[in-house]
């Protein structure tokens, strides 16, 4: 059975299943709550520029894993215009993230709505990578990332088309800055240090690109078995995450926004368990579980040996 026949077979459950969940309530949010959607991943940026330019790495790329992960969830929100801006002024905050993350969001968007028409099947190039194993998702990355772009490209309306050219030009303006800067070095130590925040910040979101495949496909969506998504109960993991690991709550009320998702799944946790219990990271029992199982392998495969079976042996016996 294909991926889209299953998909097709779980779905009318789980509408079924969800029907009585309230969430329209769940749409509206405080202006307090929109002024941190839009500064969210800002404050993080500027402090993760400010520890590469005194050289003190580790710091600056902890700071960046925050900005990305806090842009990401901006980002994701604008796609579904739950961020309780204005169009326009949406598609400027995507412009914008787009330039900081090296990574063309008008284009992915086109994908990720797909992604959400039909997820997991033979047209969601975005959730192709879940389709594999974990190491396929990690070393797929960066072809990941360009059959997005000409999927997104072949996906979009002439409008999103030339937002994603220029979103493509102004990085590459970006780089081609960033590379003068870089190979003539002039005298001048404000430039000097724009260069070496420029480069650190670039070779840190092309890395975080990267890694998307693993987190935040494969990671979400390997081996659902009830449902197209996992989700997270980790309240450490979540903060960190900026809310982003509770993916089923998403996927299936796409419109609510990431403040809201904590309270979207404790509803779903009561009225449907078995949509939430497939979780992003494994819990200590699986994990201890995969290590019995490993290791009782092992001490098989040990105790099953004998060495009449090697072949020299055998020559000579």
């Amino acid at each position: 059975m294909t991926v889209n026949q299953t998909h097709a077979n779980k779905e009318p459950a789980i509408k079924k299943a969800v029907a009585a969940v309230e969430w329209q309530d769940l749409r509206q949010l405080t202006r307090g709550q929109i002024a941190y959607n839009v500064i969210l991943p800002y404050p993080f940026l500027l402090l993760s520029w400010w520890f590469a330019s005194h050289s003190w790495y580790v710091l600056a790329c902890g700071t960046s894993y925050l900005f990305f992960a806090a842009a990401f969830r901006q980002a994701h929100d604008g796609y579904h215009h739950s961020l309780g801006t204005a169009k326009s002024t949406t598609t400027g905050i995507l412009l914008l993230l787009s330039v900081l993350l090296m990574t063309s969001l008008h284009s992915i968007r086109a994908t990720h709505m797909e992604h959400h028409r039909n997820p997991l099947g033979d047209s969601d190039i975005e959730g192709s990578l879940a389709k594999g194993s974990w190491w396929q998702a990690l070393l797929g990355g960066i072809t990941y990332r360009l059959d997005i772009y000409r999927q997104g490209l072949r996906l979009s309306s002439r409008r999103n088309q030339k937002l994603a050219w220029l979103e493509f030009a102004l990085i590459g303006l970006v780089v081609l800055v960033t590379f003068v800067l870089t190979v003539f070095p002039l005298t001048v130590p404000a430039l000097t240090m724009l260069a070496q925040v420029l480069m650190y910040h670039i070779l840190t979101m092309m890395l975080a690109n990267a890694s998307v495949g693993i987190i935040a496909v494969w990671g979400v969506h390997h081996d659902c078995d009830e449902t197209i998504a996992r989700t997270e109960r980790n309240p450490l993991v979540n903060f960190l995450t900026f809310n982003l690991l509770y993916h089923v709550e998403h996927h299936l009320f796409p419109a609510v926004p990431s403040n809201h998702l904590p309270e979207l799944a404790k509803r779903l946790d009561a009225a449907t368990p078995h949509l939430t219990k497939e979780h992003v990271l494994p819990s200590m029992v699986n994990v201890i579980d995969f290590i019995n199982h490993r290791w009782n392998q092992l001490k098989n495969k040990s105790q099953n040996s004998n060495d009449s079976d090697c072949p020299i042996r055998k020559r000579f016996a």
